[in-house]
Order: C-alpha cells, then sequence, then structure tokens
C-alpha cells in the first residue's frame, strides 16, 4: 500500500486556456520524476477542479493525508491568506484528511536556473551576461513583503550570474512596468536588455510583461517558466520539505 501523502498542486487558475494547459504539463512532468507519487491538481478560480472538490475525491478514494503545495513563486495573499482558509474549511467537511500546506516555490536557485534556460531558448547566449541588463517581470503584488522578495531575488541574480545589471518590474499593483523598466536600462547606457517573465503560466498578466518588452523594445523576451524541467524538480524538493516537517513536528495540520 502506498503510504506517501498525496501531492495537490494548488494553481489559481485562468480564463485563458493556455494557463491549465501549462500547469497539466508540469503535473505530468513531475508525475515521469516521481512514478508512485499521486499528484492532483485542484484551482482556486475559473478554472475545474476547484480545491475542494479535489479533496472530496481523494477523501472518497481512500487518502488520508495530502500536501497541498500552492503553485506560487512568491508568498503573498493567495498563500497566507486565500489557500490556508480554502484548505481549513475543506477539511473541517472532511474529518478523514489530513492536510498539510507546503511552502511556495520562490526564492530557489532552481527558478533562477530556469529563467536562464528561457533566455537561452529565446536567443541570449551564455556568454552574454556581463554585457546585458535583464528586466526581472513578476505578476506584481500589493504585499510588501512579496516585492521585497522580488527585489531581493534581482539583486542575487546579478550577483551570480554576473548580468551587467538586473532590475525588477511588475504587471499589476507595483512599480515600476515592464516597459518602465526597459526604458531605465537604456538610459544607463546597456544595449543589450532582456526581459525574463517571473510567472508560470500565460495568461493576462504574463501578455501584459510581453506588451510592455515589445513597446519598449527589448532585445529578448523569454517565454514563462512554463514546464521547465527546474519547476518539476522544485515542486517536488517542496513536497519533501512538507513531509519531512511534518514527520519531525514542524508543520501544523489544517484540521486543527
Amino acid at each position: 500500500m502506498n503510504t506517501r501523502p498525496t501531492l495537490l498542486v494548488i494553481a489559481h487558475g485562468s480564463r485563458d486556456p493556455r494557463h491549465a494547459a501549462t500547469v497539466t504539463a508540469l503535473c505530468a512532468r513531475v508525475r515521469k520524476l516521481r512514478p508512485g507519487l499521486r499528484v492532483a491538481v485542484g484551482y482556486l478560480d475559473f478554472n475545474a477542479p476547484r480545491v475542494p472538490r479535489v479533496l472530496e475525491r481523494l477523501e472518497a478514494d481512500g487518502v488520508r493525508n495530502v500536501v497541498a503545495l500552492p503553485l506560487l513563486l512568491t508568498r503573498a495573499f493567495h498563500a497566507k491568506s486565500d489557500i490556508p482558509a480554502v484548505l481549513r474549511e475543506a477539511a473541517a467537511r472532511l474529518p478523514l484528511l489530513t492536510v498539510h500546506q507546503a511552502e511556495v516555490l520562490g526564492p530557489s536557485l532552481l527558478l533562477t536556473s530556469a529563467l536562464e534556460r528561457r533566455l537561452e531558448e529565446a536567443g541570449l547566449r551564455p556568454d552574454d551576461h556581463r554585457s546585458t541588463g535583464v528586466v526581472l517581470a513578476s505578476a506584481g503584488s500589493s504585499d510588501p513583503e512579496a516585492i521585497a522578495v522580488i527585489a531581493e531575488i534581482a539583486r542575487e541574480w546579478r550577483r551570480t550570474a554576473e548580468w551587467c545589471a538586473v532590475r525588477p518590474a511588475f504587471a499589476s499593483a507595483s512599480l515600476p512596468r515592464t516597459a518602465d523598466a526597459v526604458r531605465a536600462l537604456r538610459a544607463e547606457g546597456i544595449q543589450r536588455v532582456a526581459v525574463a517573465p517571473y510567472v508560470i503560466a500565460p495568461g493576462f498578466l504574463p501578455d501584459r510583461i510581453a506588451a510592455g518588452a515589445r513597446e519598449a523594445r527589448a532585445d529578448i523576451l523569454a517565454p514563462v517558466l512554463g514546464a521547465a524541467p527546474e519547476l518539476a524538480r522544485l515542486l517536488l524538493r517542496r513536497y519533501d520539505q512538507a513531509v519531512r516537517a511534518r514527520a519531525q513536528g514542524d508543520l501544523a495540520a489544517l484540521t486543527a
């Protein structure tokens, strides 16, 4: 009998069909990396199945332990409030099920490796780092902690990858916007500017990032992270960390 907790990947959801297709592809890669691990997917909004319905099905199938992993790059409203509330409400109705929430994906060196992979796929050569300025473009948040994390990722990525410069930008809620960050790098005399979307799946805000890159005539626009192998490995790393933490009594069950 398989006693490993089921992995429930929680995605935000989108009206854009590319979003769900990306989540499906990413989870397929996770299953390939970890044969035998049950991987379920639930959405907060727009797409089906929603998280409560997935948990109901899991309990009905005899599952008793679930690691709920937010498909999020930063700890903002969804990770701090939205998802815990949904999980607690569902767990209260499902007494046979124990649910634990894992940490969000970022920050991680695996994510910056995935960003570099996408930039190279878009045409940037590895030896171009020292002459290239990068705009690290995220969806944006009103949460100061999330904004500070993006700024720190930009600083650390510049140091470790030896970029000419790395500037954060945001598609919503915060400034600067992608086009403004590209222009600011140009104003500093940087000739080659690349935009690296720090987002997982296509949708409205990633499209806004791409539009800003084109508006300001960025030299390189990378695709979203998507089902990058680094991202699949990171999901499993967060899952394993959550399983170990629970075994050590460090992660509270959401049935309390």
